[in-house]
């Protein structure tokens, strides 16, 4: 019986590259799953992009136009606030842009973007138009009731109003009325 003697020969060096590409693999292949699988952030209540659907078409306003609607029961009582400039944060693209609000004791006096990237701006060119032009609705009517923006720009302007309705319920004085504190 004649034993032959078989010799196998591995290189190290190819070891290691196989042991990279395997690794490069996998950390490609979560990758891929972290950004294509859909994140549910949303409640039920809220819409397919994750807003609450809390307006309605206002009759005699345009086709392409909406207008948000409030509650009546606020609608008879003045509204105070604590003099102040209050913000709220928004995050657009991972990149956080602030919502500044400026308020005297019975006004809105100013609405701005704070550190708005160009990037930004540029990838969402109607954020700074609408809420120009929904600033300009809140200085003359004094509210965030019943504002119209165009069909096109709907969901940009509710993100906003929801940003300037956060920053305004930090300066806001609730009066006291016979059933307690309004909300």
């Amino acid at each position: 019986m004649s034993a032959k003697t078989k010799i196998v020969v591995i290189h190290v060096k190819e070891l290691i590259y196989t042991g990279i590409f395997v690794v490069l693999g996998i950390l490609f292949v979560v990758l891929l799953l972290i950004m294509f699988l859909p994140k549910n952030d949303k409640t039920e209540e809220d819409g397919p992009t994750g807003i609450p659907e809390e307006t309605q078409t206002e009759p005699g306003t345009e086709a392409g136009t909406e207008a948000v609607s409030g509650s009546d029961a606020a609608e008879n009582i003045e509204i105070s606030y604590i003099p102040g400039v209050y913000t709220t944060s928004l995050v657009l693209n991972e990149q956080a842009v602030d919502i500044e609000v400026i308020v005297d004791k019975n006004a809105i006096t100013s609405i701005r973007m704070v550190n708005l990237d160009d990037a930004i701006a540029t990838m969402y060119p109607l954020v700074q138009p609408s809420l120009e032009s929904l600033a300009a609705q809140i200085y003359e009517k004094q509210s965030l009731d019943d504002l119209s923006y165009p069909m096109e720009s709907k969901y940009t302007s509710l993100i906003l109003l929801d940003a300037v309705q956060t920053a305004l319920d930090k300066a806001i004085v609730y009066p006291e009325t016979e059933e307690g504190i309004l909300p």
